[in-house]
């Protein structure tokens, strides 16, 4: 039985199933499905589905006497064929609009309030990272002369981020001058990205041609670490479920949740370039065997061409989709506006 070639009734067999199995967390045995939804057939007609679906790979039987429970590839139809498109009602769009709107322009309390919104409306764990420039850009350069030659350098880039360092100069140089060639770098090469500082460094003299060198290299670390921090909300509501009860399972659920160098890999690769769109990535898809437990509902948002950030929710693989897919897409919506009115205006 291929993926195209579910009957309409395999189909509300398997939506069901999915669906008792997602509320109830136990495996869906053919009487209560006929008990609870009237479907016009006897236990034994919908049992023999069940079979037909455990053969083609889309439920499985934990034990011999027991119902059935989804599969990946049961998981993966019901998500792409049969869930539909999935709206928060009108009151909790309402609530979550009036909640952003209060934040006004504060970048990081877009980011803590997306994290909070969408771990409360998805009932699990959330993910965000903040609006990041497509390519690190400088906004303003200060110089701060300390001791002898040593300098602190502090960098404003596009977007507010702020990165500092202690320089090494060649020669002692007066807080006056550094203060001449951080406004002249800052003038010149506002909005630059590095290697916009290359280009414009040649007509510096000589300390503006070393400041410029080394504010071009910052840019550059910023461009291989343009994830940034991810943040996270709702971990109790994972460790809550009865699938991460054990100890164990408990702490291989907080492991992930704390692995950065893994979620950026998964929001590198899951996610396409373009803004728009929400990705679902059931039990790792085979490319992750740390998510094999989990599911992960994703989307990027932001202004192509200025900023952009990724934001989801993790959970185990009976996660309630349509809840998740409607409150990521409508926070990227959200955050996406926000971003239009802070990078592209």
């Amino acid at each position: 039985m291929s993926i195209e070639s579910l009957t309409g009734r395999q189909e509300t067999v398997l939506a069901l199933v999915v669906h008792e199995y997602i509320e109830q967390a136990r495996p869906v045995g053919s009487n209560r499905l006929v008990e609870r939804y009237n479907l016009g057939v006897s236990s034994a007609t919908v049992r023999n589905e069940m079979t037909e679906l455990t053969e083609a790979g889309y439920l499985r039987q934990p034990h011999t006497s027991a119902g059935r429970v989804p599969t990946e590839q049961g998981y993966r139809y019901f998500v792409g064929r049969l869930l539909g498109d999935t709206e928060l009602p009108v009151s909790d769009k309402r609530l979550i609009s009036h909640q952003f709107h209060q934040a006004k322009g504060d970048v990081d309390e877009w980011v803590r309030l997306a994290a909070s919104v969408l771990a409360h409306h998805s009932h699990v764990a959330s993910l965000v990272t903040a609006p990041h420039p497509d390519r690190a850009a400088l906004k303003l350069l200060e110089l701060i002369g300390t001791q002898g030659r040593q300098v602190l350098m502090v960098l404003v880039l596009d977007g507010g981020d702020v990165r500092q360092q202690m320089l090494t100069l060649s020669d002692v140089i007066g807080q006056a001058q550094l203060r001449q060639t951080a406004e002249l770098i800052t003038r010149s090469c506002a909005s630059k990205d590095a290697a916009g500082i290359r280009a414009q460094s040649s007509h510096f003299d000589l300390l503006g041609r070393e400041v410029a060198a080394l504010v071009a290299e910052t840019l550059e670390r910023a461009d291989e670490f343009s994830t940034g921090e991810i943040h996270r909300d709702g971990l109790a509501n994972v460790l809550a479920q009865p699938e991460f009860a054990s100890a164990d399972s408990g702490r291989n659920a907080l492991r992930l949740l704390e692995e950065h160098t893994l979620l950026e890999e998964v929001l590198a690769k899951a996610l396409s370039p373009g803004v728009g769109g929400v990705q679902v990535v059931i039990g790792g898809e085979g490319a992750w065997e740390e998510l094999k437990d989990y599911s992960m509902v994703l989307a990027r948002y932001g202004a192509a061409g200025y900023a952009t950030g990724a934001l989801g929710v993790l959970g185990p693989t009976r996660m309630s989709y349509g809840r998740s897919i409607s409150a990521v897409r409508y926070v990227a919506g959200l955050m996406s506006d926000l971003v239009v009115d802070a990078f592209a205006s």
